[in-house]
């Protein structure tokens, strides 16, 4: 059996934002590996989606499992109440060692990764139509440290997406614009949070680095 890759997680993984198939991270860094591509994220998918729905699909002795997950549970907290946040964080991190466990007992090499910020460090969410979020910025930095650590304790490496996404949202350009390849090349997301194609390069070339370290 050729060797396989699985993608767990949520729309950072996915094809559909970046112009259609085999255009998305997971799909390009199959295709750079010359591995075999099992895409069990989904668009909209929360943490405990990928714990109770995509990690029992994951079969055998993968090969490789990216994670992306923790960015929609963040924004469902914020919608429904900011005061919820510090609760979310929790269940992420929690949901996080439960995968990560049972990642770790198929030998396969993970990667997670961390939730990138859209406004580019302004916190303003206001172009989303969302409501300010107190110490919002301090609170997306204690989830990343929890992805960190929760990978240290698993033995997974970091894809720190939140560092290399910094300078390619909102101050690069208009990010709620549906277009997968504008010619700003520097403007990385669309649809306010989505990764367009170039965000796509962006998130392959953050996990090969993981990958590589």
């Amino acid at each position: 059996m050729a060797p396989r890759y699985y993608a767990l997680g949520d729309s950072m993984s996915i094809d559909d934002y970046a112009g259609g198939p085999g255009l998305g991270a997971a799909s390009l860094l199959a295709d750079d590996l010359g591995i075999e591509l099992m895409l069990l994220a989904r668009d909209g998918a929360t943490s405990e989606d990928v714990l109770s729905r995509q990690l029992g699909q994951v079969g055998g002795r993968p090969a490789l499992v990216t994670v992306t997950m923790g960015g929609n549970d963040l924004l469902t907290a914020i919608v429904e109440s900011p005061d919820k946040v510090p609760a979310a964080i929790e269940a992420i991190a929690a949901n996080y060692d439960a995968t990560l466990v049972s990642l770790a007992a198929t030998g396969a090499r993970v990667v997670v990764s961390t939730v990138y910020d859209p406004t580019d460090g302004t916190g303003d969410l206001s172009w989303a139509g969302l409501p300010d979020v107190e110490g919002g910025l301090g609170l997306l930095k204690v989830l990343n440290a929890e992805i960190r650590a929760a990978a240290a304790r698993h033995g997974a490496a970091v894809a720190d997406l939140h560092a290399a996404f910094l300078g390619h949202g909102a101050q690069a350009g208009d990010i709620t614009t549906s277009d997968p390849r504008p010619a700003n090349r520097e403007l990385w997301l669309c649809g306010a949070i989505e990764p367009n194609a170039w965000g796509a390069e962006a998130i392959r070339d953050t996990w090969r680095a993981a990958l590589r370290a």
